[in-house]
């Protein structure tokens, strides 16, 4: 009697830490699922900005990529600007070239007309000792004509005579050769014009020689 109370104690004691057992496996097992349900947003957050982390990377990846130029591109545009420098080049040496050209033939037209001057100078001699009942010769007036051609066609070339008389006188048109007193003039005026001086464009040809009230 006493072994059989014994066993049915032994039975129960076995029953109730079996299922105290069990209890904590389900308490232990709901811990479990809570803590996973607890971590699960943050995990979840986390991958999002991971995700999108990745695409914001793939995208710039690809922006980047399409902005990079590849080898003929980059060979265009190197042969385009060696193209642009040498017609920049080209053009420079045009300017150049042109203004060099100008300058020469400027050059080799007052060579020209400095040996034309003295020619017109025996025109002008020549008419002052003409008398006036020859004037009407037609001798003289057919110099005259030449004279005045000639004079038309070397204004048509840009010379000009350089004007004096009554100017006040100016070192880089004027040649002054002397000294003069005047009752008409004041004091540093040119009052008399010995030898014309001329001007080819802007530039002089040949100085006014003249003679400067005192």
């Amino acid at each position: 009697m006493a072994e059989d109370k014994q066993q049915d104690i032994a039975e129960e004691l076995e029953e109730t830490v079996s299922e105290e057992n069990e209890d904590l496996a389900e308490a232990s097992e709901t811990e479990e699922e809570s803590t996973e349900s607890a971590k699960n947003p943050e995990e979840e957050a986390e991958d999002t900005e991971t995700a999108e982390g990745e695409e914001t990377s793939d995208k710039k990846e690809g922006f980047f990529k399409k902005k990079k130029k590849d080898k003929k591109d980059e060979q265009i545009e190197e042969l385009n600007d060696r193209l642009r420098r040498q017609m920049a080049e080209f053009d420079n040496f045009r300017k150049r070239t042109e203004k060099e050209k100008s300058q020469m033939f400027d050059m080799g037209a007052r060579t020209i007309v400095e040996k034309i001057l003295p020619v017109v100078d025996n025109f002008e001699r020549g008419f002052t000792t003409v008398d006036e009942e020859d004037k009407e010769d037609a001798f003289v007036l057919g110099m005259d004509k030449v004279y005045k051609q000639l004079m038309t066609e070397l204004e048509a070339m840009g010379v000009t005579p350089i004007e004096c008389v009554g100017k006040e006188f100016n070192p880089d048109f004027h040649n002054a050769v002397m000294q003069v007193e005047s009752e008409e003039y004041e004091s540093g005026i040119v009052a008399q014009e010995l030898l014309k001086g001329y001007m080819y464009k802007d530039t002089v040809v040949r100085h006014s020689m003249v003679a400067v009230v005192s």
